[in-house]
């Protein structure tokens, strides 16, 4: 595609000697896109500051060998000093030095089909990642603000390390290291799951779930189901089909939030649904439930970092309990006390 463009611009010669950074940098970024040699500014500010490096070292050099290590050299200072380091940027300013007929005519437009072409493959590079499910280019989430609209640091950051710690480690390590720091994290924290994991034994759903829970239907009205929740003291409702699936879940804030909640007074006048206003209408779907057999160390995550308060836990599709908050503290309260004896 890049190609394609660029000789219908720029001719074929001028294409075929720019294509080899081309198959390059096509590698890092559809292959090994996570990396920090493949991020959008890392392939658009490379090219850029590669044309750049060429045309200096031509302007005081001429077109020679020369000059053309002279500009791989300055490219590769400038692409670390503005932090895009990307190998083929090194063979760009080669080949804009190196192709002297093709290239010395156009002086400073040189730059208009080298960066074409970074443009019109970072495109690809978008398109094609996001299609096939790798988020690019990568980028920091905060899951606390994300769920609560806050600038708090996540819950799972003030026991552990953070990102500061993250920084604090790549500034030791003293070299460039090919790794974004949401994938060291993620490496760090799947290592510590591991080892959590090995520490706390077999503890299963199944150990720990709440089995006599109360649920409702799809054809259960919002009525009944505020009427459950507030006499059983509970937060959520798991709502079953006829087979026992889940088919969603309503919260209280589902409730509180859907449009036909109004303030009254009184506890029984708090939300101003219709009578006809059915528990379908409002249930989130699709629902995170895990199975009987999943390990404590997964449920963590999923109550801590994903904002979750209640889990529905299946056995071959069919409802079985839930496990809270509440279910989850006692049971790593349990196993503290177990490796405190």
């Amino acid at each position: 595609m890049t190609a394609w463009v660029c000789q219908y611009f720029y001719g074929l010669e001028l294409t075929l000697h720019l294509i080899g950074p081309l198959g390059a940098s096509s590698v890092l970024l559809f292959a090994v896109s996570t990396g920090a040699l493949a991020q959008p500014w890392s392939i658009v500010g490379s090219y850029f500051v590669a044309t750049l490096s060429a045309l200096i070292a031509v302007s005081l050099l001429g077109h020679s060998f020369l000059s053309a290590s002279v500009a791989v050299g300055l490219a590769i200072g400038a692409m670390c000093l503005l932090r895009c380091l990307h190998p083929p940027g090194g063979a760009v300013a080669l080949c804009v030095v190196l192709s002297q007929a093709d290239f010395a005519p156009l002086g400073l437009s040189v730059f208009y089909p080298v960066m074409l072409n970074a443009w019109i493959l970072l495109g690809c590079a978008l398109v094609f990642n996001n299609l096939t499910g790798v988020r690019y280019p990568k980028v920091h989430i905060n899951p606390s603000a994300e769920i609560h609209h806050t600038k708090d640091i996540p819950p799972f950051e003030r026991v552990g390390f953070n990102s500061d710690d993250l920084d604090a480690a790549l500034a030791d390590i003293d070299e460039f290291v090919d790794v974004t720091r949401e994938d060291l994290e993620s490496i760090i924290r799947s290592t510590e799951k591991h080892a959590l994991r090995r520490s706390m034994g077999d503890i299963q759903a199944s150990h720990i779930m709440s089995r006599d829970v109360l649920s409702g239907r799809p054809e259960t009205t919002i009525k009944e189901a505020i009427r459950i929740l507030m006499h059983h003291h509970i937060k959520t409702l798991p709502i079953l089909n006829e087979e026992k699936h889940i088919v969603g879940i309503v919260s209280l804030t589902d409730i509180i939030k859907h449009p036909e909640a109004t303030r009254g007074a009184g506890l029984s006048g708090v939300f101003g649904f219709k009578k006809k206003t059915l528990l379908k209408d409002i249930m989130h779907v699709p629902v995170t439930c895990v199975t009987t057999t999943a390990h404590l160390v997964e449920l963590i995550p999923l109550l801590s970092r994903q904002g979750l308060h209640c889990i529905p836990v299946l056995d071959d599709n069919v409802f079985v309990g839930v496990i809270t908050q509440t279910d989850l503290i006692a049971a790593l309260h349990r196993d503290l006390i177990v490796h405190l004896h």
